[in-house]
């Protein structure tokens, strides 16, 4: 099994930045990584995608984090990181990483398991 493990989280004026991490890791079991995510929920609400990174590097942004969060990953480390600045009390959510991982030529899905980023005016 592949674990996704996230930290970085925690609380912040508006106007700050953080920077998440997430790195893939398993007991033994030989995998790949094709895309990357961000996703990030509040109470009641739908989990929504922040950001995705593919397996060739390009990106994608919800229009919430475009010019905001940048999305980047170590292909070494197995490591997804979101960079966050300019930090808005809205983006207070659980923030969660969810990768496609590829083992023995099929593709799961994975989540971590989430850590509190949490902004205040």
């Amino acid at each position: 099994q592949v674990q996704l493990v996230e930290s970085g989280g925690g609380s912040v004026q508006a106007g700050g930045s953080l920077r998440l991490s997430c790195a893939a890791s398993t007991s033994g079991t030989a995998f790949s990584i094709n895309a990357m995510y961000w996703y990030r929920q509040t109470p009641g609400k739908a989990r929504e995608l922040v950001a995705k990174v593919a397996g060739e590097g390009s990106t994608r942004y919800s229009d919430s984090a475009k010019g905001r969060f940048t999305i980047s990953r170590d292909n070494a480390k197995n490591t997804v990181y979101l960079q966050m600045h300019s930090l808005k009390p809205e983006d207070t959510a659980v923030y969660y990483c969810n990768a496609d991982v590829v083992i023995d030529g099929f593709q799961y899905d994975y989540w971590g398991q989430g850590t509190q980023v949490t902004v205040f005016s």
